[in-house]
């Protein structure tokens, strides 16, 4: 390809709306533009790494025997009815009408249709395991779309679906699918940890994530550095075991419940300093509305309230924070409220909660609080479970090492779906004694987008982007510079055309301008080689050959130009071992 005749244009203007480095850099490099918000087109450059990217994909798809096919982006909204999850993806599922008044759903995944498909094809224990994918459309209404191609509502995703007789071959499928996705990474240079995620909308048993370490994630993850914990920061866990001399507190007496006055004291911290007890020997009221009814959530005072977990327990679709009138509507003071003497009202507890004695806990009195509540004694909770949200610095629930947080990028997630699908959708298969059992499902994702914005998250500096070998646009930038001067045109048509014999992709700018214009749109563009025909090149009988990544250019003689290249091409884009 000629530089001069692509469609497409660098610009060295950073867009203001633009607040990525990959949404930046790949606007500035033509290689995608926005069409409405969250919706972009691919252009030739874009497109072309984009494709590079679904190969590597799908030849690790194949390798442990994934069979790919194509589902129709329009889904029946009954489908999405019977399973249930019309409710559960809410204001995310685009819908629409036909001319006969049937109503059809924009897919923003297709665990239905495939579920639907095998229901019809699945015969026997025989047909299992089995592994469709696809890479395909989606759609999904984000209520925020942001970063680029990182949240966006139109979007190219891979996903496979497995069906297993039994838990223990999903097991082994789920085993061979995290592996194989950890190949994916490999081969396109990217770091991914992989992650405890939680199941979202998607539902299931289970679910990890596979997160790239970024400064400039979108996302958080909890991790240790002693052992193998980590976790996205939705479902973190952390031990909240207190000290041996903290401790001590869990196996007093239960002391008398007394009001006393706390003036002034509206929030935990001014509480625990005006009656001397540590932030952990306080009780935390948090107010929330689940699917309109009103919830008090209750944890010890040094911890805060993870709400995807709170959601989870409660099993509810909405959950929001309450607002004033409600928290009065439900007979609770702000500042200083607790469940203790309050009726008709839904309490959920923090799992730390039942073992702390004699702690503050609010009056539900303007300037009061208990001093020595006590969970079972004074108040109970309709549920007690695990709802806090993992921090830097908390104890690691495996080893007990101080966790940390890193920014991070989703650019996988992989679930155990169980046999709820299947279970809706009647899927069902003859096992060896002829007995009718559900197929156990799983489901596997990659946003091909979403990997490409984090591959230049990952791989960037501060001219521009550093594309891996595997997945550039072309393996070769090659810059004429001064070409009306000598041969230098020549050679360079020379050594375009034959670069490409030899089986090298390259990108040729042959256009009117300023060596300095060519080298910052060769950084900016990120062709893994960079090569350079000019008079003074010329002069010594060689050409010059740079790698994107190094400082320093190397000389080769021009007469040897298009097998040396080849071999440096070739070398660097050998799959790793």
């Amino acid at each position: 390809m000629r530089l001069s005749r692509l469609f497409g244009r660098t610009t060295r203007e950073t867009p203001a709306d633009a607040e990525s480095i990959s949404h930046q850099l790949l606007l500035r490099a033509g290689m995608i533009s926005q069409g409405a918000a969250g919706v972009y087109s691919y252009l030739p450059l874009g497109w072309r790494v984009l494709r590079r990217i679904e190969q590597v994909v799908r030849e690790e798809m194949d390798r442990v025997g994934g069979q790919e096919m194509l589902m129709p982006a329009l889904q029946p909204y009954e489908l999405w009815q019977t399973s249930g999850r019309d409710i559960s993806f809410g204001q995310s599922l685009f819908t629409l009408t036909d001319r006969k008044d049937h109503r059809l759903v924009l897919g923003p995944t297709h665990e239905e249709v495939i579920t639907d498909l095998a229901r019809r094809y699945l015969q026997s224990y025989r047909d299992l395991p089995l592994m469709p994918y696809q890479i395909q459309t989606k759609f999904r209404d984000e209520p925020r779309p942001r970063g680029g191609l990182l949240r966006v509502r139109e979007f190219i995703m891979k996903d496979l679906y497995s069906f297993d007789a039994d838990e223990a071959a999903l097991d082994m499928t789920y085993r061979a699918m995290a592996a194989a996705y950890a190949a994916v990474y490999r081969r396109l240079g990217l770091p991914a940890v992989m992650v405890e995620a939680d199941s979202g909308a998607i539902g299931g048993k289970a679910s990890h994530e596979f997160m790239v370490l970024t400064p400039t994630g979108d996302d958080t993850i909890i991790r240790c550095d002693r052992c193998a914990y980590a976790s996205n920061v939705e479902r973190a866990r952390s031990d909240k075991t207190l000290s041996a001399a903290e401790s001590a507190n869990n196996g007093e007496e239960m002391a008398p419940l007394t009001a006393v006055a706390t003036p002034d004291c509206h929030t935990i911290k001014e509480v625990a300093a005006f009656l001397s007890k540590p932030s952990w020997r306080t009780l935390k009221a948090v107010f929330y509305v689940a699917d309109g009814d009103f919830i008090v959530a209750v944890i010890r005072g040094d911890l805060d309230v993870n709400e995807l977990k709170l959601q989870r327990v409660l099993k509810c679709d909405v959950l929001r924070l309450a607002e004033e009138e409600e928290v009065e509507a439900g007979n609770m003071v702000p500042g200083f409220a607790s469940p203790i003497g309050v009726d008709n009202v839904r309490v959920v507890a923090d799992d730390s909660v039942p073992h702390a004695r004699n702690i503050v806990a609010g009056a539900n009195r303007v300037g009061y609080h208990f001093v020595n509540s006590n969970y079972g004694r004074d108040y109970t909770a309709e549920i007690v479970a695990d709802i806090a949200l993992a921090r830097e610095g908390d104890k690691c629930p495996s080893c007990g090492e101080h966790l940390r947080a890193h920014k991070a990028i989703e650019v996988g997630h992989i679930f155990k779906l169980g046999t709820f699908l299947s279970g809706t959708l009647n899927a069902t298969f003859l096992d060896e004694s002829g007995v009718s059992r559900l197929a156990v499902m799983g489901c596997y994702g990659i946003g091909i987008g979403r990997l490409l914005a984090a591959i230049v998250e990952h791989g960037h500096d501060d001219n521009g982007i550093i594309w891996p070998a595997a997945v550039a646009p072309y393996q070769v930038h090659l810059c004429t510079l001064n070409p009306e001067k000598g041969e230098v045109e020549a050679v360079g048509d020379r050594l375009y055309s034959e670069l490409w014999q030899s089986g090298v992709e390259v990108l040729l700018d042959d256009r009117p301008a300023s060596p300095g214009v060519k080298f910052n749109d060769a950084d900016l563009l990120g062709m893994p080689l960079r090569m350079t025909v000019s008079p003074r090149t010329l002069a010594s009988g060689s050409v010059e050959v740079k790698w994107r990544h190094a400082k320093e250019p190397l000389f080769i003689p021009a007469d040897a130009a298009v097998a040396t290249v080849t071999e440096m091409v070739v070398a660097s884009c050998s799959p790793p071992g």
